[in-house]
């Protein structure tokens, strides 16, 4: 019986160790969301196709033998790659919180679009250059609030006046318009203050 086909855009966010000449890989689709799909290891990418790398975002053409539990490529080609990201231990760790964050949390159906477009939106930002701090705190408090959580009702008006209004800079200023150059002392405290406030208030899942 032929497997079940699927076609889609997706990011590539988790990179699983290659079993039996397949490299693994935990995927999200606006679409579909979470998909886990498995490559073909070859020596040499296929005229049609592309391997698969972290933060990628690419075109997908898959197909389950298990009813969608798990999908084989039978076809990737590239949209966007970001082979700057890499290039920061800092910018590394935050990309990599934000991908570990929307892999470890199911995603409404109803959120999926947001968070692709969240996805779009940070890593272009870390490849660019901007603040990696910044961008995943703004990441984390966009994950929240689009899940629906009260971070801007509840969380926000907690903190005293100083922080909550430094907060609202980052938070409401786009990051274009944000400062960079040395990294702002402000920033790793208010990052602490909210990922307590989701540990302790919510169910998202940050490690």
């Amino acid at each position: 019986m032929p497997g079940l086909p699927l076609q889609t855009d997706a990011f590539v966010l988790l990179k699983r160790p290659p079993t039996d000449a397949f490299q693994g890989c935990q995927v999200f689709s606006a679409e579909h969301g979470a998909l886990l799909v498995h490559q073909r290891l070859a020596r040499k990418a296929a005229a049609t196709s592309v391997a698969l790398d972290l933060f990628d975002e690419v075109a997908l053409r898959l197909e389950s033998p298990n009813q969608g539990q798990s999908w084989f490529v039978l076809e990737a080609r590239l949209l966007t790659r970001h082979p700057a990201l890499g290039r920061s231990y800092e910018t590394l760790r935050h990309a990599s919180a934000l991908a570990t964050l929307v892999t470890r949390n199911p995603v409404h159906e109803e959120s999926r679009a947001a968070v692709a477009t969240l996805l779009r939106t940070a890593l272009a930002a870390f490849a660019a250059g901007a603040p990696p701090e910044v961008v995943w705190f703004k990441s984390l408090y966009v994950f929240a609030r689009d899940e629906g959580y009260p971070v801007k009702q509840e969380w926000l008006p907690s903190l005293a006046a100083g922080p909550r209004a430094e907060a609202e800079r980052l938070l409401f200023t786009p990051l274009a318009e944000l400062a960079r150059g040395a990294a702002d002392p402000s920033v790793p405290p208010l990052i602490a203050g909210l990922e307590r406030y989701l540990r302790g208030h919510t169910e998202v899942l940050l490690d």
